[in-house]
C-alpha cells in the first residue's frame, strides 16, 4: 500500500467509526474516521507486527465486552 487516500476495513461498512489507515511519505498513519485531526504515525515495520499481533490474538482481551 503506498497511497496517500485513507482506507478503512471492510469489515467497517458504511459506518463512520472506524479507524483508517494509509501509507505516505514511508510511514504509516492510522486515524480515527470520526476524529481525522488525530493521526498516529508509525514505521511499517512496527504496523507490520502490529497487525501480525492483532491476528493472532494477542489482543482480543481489550475487546472481550465489546
Amino acid at each position: 500500500m503506498n497511497s496517500s487516500e485513507w482506507q478503512k476495513s471492510s469489515f467497517s461498512e458504511a459506518a463512520s467509526n472506524c479507524v483508517e489507515v494509509r501509507a505516505r511519505e514511508g510511514v504509516i498513519e492510522l486515524r480515527e474516521s470520526d476524529e481525522g485531526d488525530v493521526i498516529v504515525c508509525t514505521t511499517p515495520l512496527r504496523f507490520a507486527n502490529f497487525l501480525q499481533a492483532a491476528k493472532a490474538g494477542e489482543f482480543d482481551h481489550l475487546i472481550a465486552n465489546a
